[in-house]
Order: structure tokens, then sequence, then C-alpha cells
């Protein structure tokens, strides 16, 4: 799912995000909740309506954010927050966002949840999981739209017993779709994969299985081998929009020198228009003159790439040559990157 935080993904049009591939996209009710208000977007027609998208719609509950947010006190009914629009103090209960998000009108809701940081100790990430559960079933008894489906979410940081322990009671409840949180939160992802691995093999098959915050090429790859169906993540339009576009040999520097007289395209075989009609030494000179076309074009170019992928990666899996599929992928991509944006050592090791 692309990610439009505010209501919007930046620099691209709905039309532009269908041609990139794009069949749900994602929002933020933390945010849409302090600007301009659930009660304005509902007056607006909608998040549907603010958005102009046709499609299905997510929100994330914020719970990653509120908990980013230096000073946020959490006790057993909610969590309060300094508000990063002006200062003032926010109070968030399960109960209160379940009714922003049924008043933004989204087609999957997530639940107020405690995303421990890193680092965090098998206690504190005990709490974490057992005030998750309970937020979640007091978000479930608070859900009222039945045209609204409430996903789940598994914390439990890096701890695979803790993991499994909240995947079984999320399971539990018998909610449409289940999301796994906080396993990109800055932790090895030596120690963060065998705990994901845990969460998702006992979470229902039969239902979306989503990693939320998670959307570099090759751990997508890797995450789809464990069994996860839905992805979001900044960085695909964060990367272009800073000049790094993604490809399925690697990611490409726009403002390095040795782009600057390059006539081929990022990737021949991309449909999108940054390659049907731009060189990468046009790419290049956008970025370095400031002009807004260069991330627009970029952050097209990487949602086609990462949407693709996976497109290509779902035919794959329904006609049972996936291992193979990703295994090239892979070697495609990471035998050409250590992974953009990160040190090499910071990627999920194969599989």
């Amino acid at each position: 799912m692309p990610v439009g935080t505010r209501g919007a993904v930046k620099g691209l049009t709905p039309p532009m995000l269908r041609e990139a591939g794009a069949a749900m996209l994602l929002a933020n009710a933390f945010h849409l909740h302090l600007r301009p208000g659930e009660e304005t977007v509902a007056a607006l027609g909608g998040l549907h309506a603010l958005m102009a998208w046709d499609g299905p719609i997510l929100t994330d509950s914020g719970g990653f954010q509120v908990f980013s947010i230096a000073g946020s006190k959490v006790d057993g009914d909610g969590v309060t927050v300094r508000s990063p629009v002006d200062g003032s103090p926010v109070r968030l209960t399960p109960e209160s966002v379940v009714g922003i998000e049924e008043a933004l009108g989204p087609d999957v809701a997530m639940p107020l949840d405690h995303c421990p940081p890193w680092p965090c100790s098998e206690e504190e990430a005990l709490a974490s999981v057992e005030r998750t559960v309970r937020w979640l079933e007091r978000s479930a008894a608070a859900k009222r739209r039945d045209d609204m489906a409430l996903f789940g979410i598994v914390q439990g940081s890096v701890y695979p017993g803790l993991r499994e322990e909240c995947a079984r009671a999320v399971a539990a409840l018998g909610l449409p779709g289940n999301a796994v949180g906080g396993a990109s939160v800055g932790e090895p992802r030596e120690r963060s994969l065998p705990a994901v691995r845990a969460a998702v093999a006992v979470l229902p098959a039969d239902r979306p299985r989503y990693l939320m915050g998670v959307g570099e090429p090759g751990d997508l790859l890797d995450a789809v081998a464990e069994g996860f169906d839905l992805f979001d993540c900044v960085l695909p339009t964060r990367n272009g929009r800073n000049g790094l576009a993604l490809t399925r040999d690697g990611p490409v520097h726009l403002r390095n020198a040795s782009a600057s007289a390059d006539p081929a395209p990022l990737d021949p075989a991309c449909p999108c228009l940054a390659c049907r009609r731009y060189s990468r030494g046009a790419l290049r000179h956008l970025f370095q003159s400031g002009e807004m076309l260069g991330p627009i074009l970029a952050s097209l170019h990487n949602l086609t790439c990462v949407l693709g992928l996976l497109r290509e990666a779902r035919e794959a899996v329904l006609s049972g040559r996936y291992a193979a599929f990703r295994e090239e992928s892979l070697r495609r991509y990471r035998g050409n990157t250590a992974s953009p944006g990160t040190a090499g050592d910071d990627r999920l090791p194969p599989l």
C-alpha cells in the first residue's frame, strides 16, 4: 500500500497511483485527527472523497507515531501525547481511536496498540503484549460500522515466545485480518526475523496477514515467503523524493555525478513515465536543479517497481514457482546493493 499519511501520497495523483499499480492506499488516523479533524473529513464526504480514491483505504491508528513522540504517557486506559502540530495534549483510547476511524470512513482500520521501542527488555515487551491484546478487545467491542473491517495487531518485540503468545490471542478474536507490528523499529533483523516467523506461523492463513512498515524490495520478497500478504512503507516515495531510485538490479543514486550524462532509462523494462520518457541524466538534472518534477517521477517509478515486483510475486505463488522467482530476484537485487539507505548488515538475512 502506498502511504498517504495525511490523506495524500506526496506528489502523486490518484491516476498516477493507479498507473503504478496501486490497489489500496494507507492513511494515518492520528494525523488526520489532528488536521483537519475527522469531523471535517466526514463533512467533506469521508476519506475516499478527501483522497479522491475509489479503491480500498486502510487507516493506521497512529500507534507507532504516538509512541515515538517524546513524552508520551501510557496508562491502562490509553495514551496521552503532545500534538506535533501545536503542542496541545491529545488523549487517545482504544474506543476513541475506533470512533475517529469510523468518522473517517476507511475500509480497513487498525486499532490502537502499544508498539514498544528498541531496545526493549522482555519484561517491557510482555507489558506491551498484554496491553495490546486488552486494547484490541476493547476496540472490537467499540466498533459499530459493519462496512469497516477491524484488523488485529501482534506485538512482542524480538521475543518469539511473546510474539506467538500475542498472535494466538489476536487470532482467537476471529477478526477479518491480522497484522504484525513493531518489526521495523530499529531492532537487529537477525533477532526480529525469528520473532516475526513465530507470529505469522499461528495467524490464520485464510485471511490477510499484514506486515507493517516493511517496503524494501528484498525484505518484501522474504516476507512473502513467510506467508505475508499485505505491506505498507514510506520507503519507495521517501527514497524517490531524495533521489534514490529502486530497480530490480539495485538502487540508483540519481544525485551521483555518474548519472549526469547517462542516456539510459532507470529500467528499460519498467512501464512508468519516468522510464518511458526520461533518461537517468535528465532525472539527475531535475534533482540538481531543484525541479519538483524529479521527486515526482522518481516516486512514481519506485512505486511502479515495488508494486510490479509484488504483482509478479503473486503470479509466481499462484503458479507454484515462487521459490525460483524469489531466488532469482534476490540474486539480481542483493547482488548489486547492500540495501538502499541502510548498512549491508541491516537487511533481512536470506531465509
